[in-house]
């Protein structure tokens, strides 16, 4: 069976493949390039990364590839129904990520509301000059201890999410479309564990309730957050974005700072990348990131080997 690795994959994951009866090539195939080369080479199974679409059209033009390994815990890029209507399987790697896209969200939050994102910026210019007023301008931040944070999208990431907020004191509520109550188990270095068993509510209720509010959800057609539901937020809310950059309405997240409406916000994902507004670059109340949520070492060590084993299974 022909693998194409059109993603990095390490020499033990190429061994482990090899081993269990596939010819892998490790090359990196453009986009434009990819049928022909598909086709030429009578791959059964492809390894993708986000940045590699899977369309109908490819997969009527491919009809040799069986399997689609794609190293992400989303899978926007691909056809996903039109593939398994055709007999291809879809792999990916949601847990994988959960650990570090929750660390991140915490990353922010921490960091937001002692207003390090600001400090940062300003110490390294003026922290010799104006020290004492820098001082009394970051000593307003606030605890998170006793704050209530919404999570939507109460999936794999929602839960570590969840598990953290738990861990230092946070008041947590959630939103999911198809989950109505879940137990989150949470494990501690000594071997010792609690549960913490949580009720989704609608959304209309978590908006009017949260202090904070961290989105994990997939891909949305069109922006789950607007200026509707920023409107039913509590005055002085704070929003991260961590999952898909459409899934919050920039202008109106921009326009709900300007008004003091939104205190702190936070954005790994973009609308526009990977040229993100200059707007929200230049925001000095914005805490960023490049769309680094879910890539950690130990990360691509989890996706890897996550996505090498279910791909071996499937070929047992």
């Amino acid at each position: 069976m022909k693998l194409l690795a059109n993603y990095t994959i390490s020499k033990s994951g190429i061994d482990a493949l090899t081993n269990a009866g596939f010819e892998v090539i490790t090359i990196t195939v453009a986009q434009n390039q990819l049928i022909n080369y598909i086709n030429q080479n009578n791959i059964d199974a492809i390894i993708i990364g986000v940045n590699t679409t899977i369309s109908s059209d490819l997969i009527d033009a491919c009809p040799t590839l069986k399997v689609i390994g794609c190293a992400s815990n989303y899978v926007n890029n691909i056809n996903v129904n039109y593939a398994i209507d055709n007999g291809v399987l879809i792999i990916n790697t949601p847990e994988a990520h959960a650990v570090s896209v929750a660390e991140l969200v915490f990353a922010h939050l921490l960091g937001m509301v002692r207003f390090l994102h600001q400090a940062n910026r300003e110490m390294p210019l003026e922290g010799d000059s104006r020290f004492t007023d820098l001082k009394n301008q970051f000593s307003t931040g606030t605890e998170l201890r006793g704050k209530t944070l919404g999570i939507i999208g109460f999936g794999t990431v929602g839960k570590e999410v969840a598990k953290i907020a738990i861990g230092i004191g946070m008041n947590v509520i959630a939103t999911n479309t198809s989950i109505k109550k879940e137990t989150i188990d949470i494990s501690f270095f000594n071997g010792q564990s609690m549960s913490f068993e949580i009720e989704t509510q609608s959304l209309t209720s978590l908006l009017k309730s949260s202090d904070f509010i961290t989105l994990h959800v997939p891909y949305q057609e069109s922006p789950l957050i607007s200026v509707k539901e920023i409107d039913l937020m509590k005055t002085g809310v704070g929003i991260i974005n961590t999952s898909q950059g459409g899934a919050l309405d920039e202008i109106a997240l921009i326009n709900a700072i300007e008004s003091e409406k939104v205190k702190y916000a936070a954005l790994d994902v973009f609308e526009t990348e990977p040229k993100p507004e200059v707007q929200l670059l230049m925001n000095p109340e914005l805490s960023l990131t490049p769309h680094i949520a879910g890539t950690t070492v130990e990360t691509l060590i989890k996706t890897e080997e996550q996505l090498i084993n279910q791909i071996i299974n499937s070929h047992q």
